[in-house]
């Protein structure tokens, strides 16, 4: 089997070209990537709870703790410790992280926009569900 007729292959050359696409936009606004997802993913009224916020973008702590930590130093985010519970830190956007989220928005909705006049609301139909089914033999270790 040649590596273009993988699922595997396919899926990292797509998702590998809308990260180059998405970081060129991002680099427009002075972020990253990593950083816009970030972004769309912080609740500005109530906050967003730190530990929430990796598994909502498929990240290892680590990982969330570095990008966070870049956040707060650009001036994006900042922390707050809950009243009730000290161990649990929100986090809040600052007036340059609610712009910088805006621009996040505004690029993934122009893909999305994009990409929905381009393809058949059937033919998305199916790749969502494709997609789901792999993550569901994935998660319950239908795979190997």
């Amino acid at each position: 089997m040649k590596p273009e007729e993988t699922v595997d292959y396919n899926f990292k050359v797509c998702w590998h070209a809308i990260a180059r696409m998405y970081n060129t936009e991002a680099a427009k606004s002075d972020i990253t990537t990593s950083v816009g997802f970030v972004l769309l993913n912080i609740n500005q009224e109530a906050g967003t709870p730190a530990t929430k916020i990796a598994p909502l973008l498929g990240l290892e702590a680590r990982s969330l703790t570095r990008i966070l930590k870049s956040m707060e130093e650009q001036g994006l985010i900042y922390k707050v410790s809950d009243d009730k519970d000290k161990r649990l830190v929100r986090i809040f956007l600052t007036e340059k992280g609610l712009e910088k989220k805006e621009f996040a928005r505004q690029t993934v909705k122009r893909f999305n926009h994009k990409v929905r006049e381009e393809l058949s609301q059937e033919d998305l139909e199916v790749f969502f569900r494709v997609c789901a089914r792999i993550q569901d033999m994935i998660e319950n270790k239908d795979v190997f």
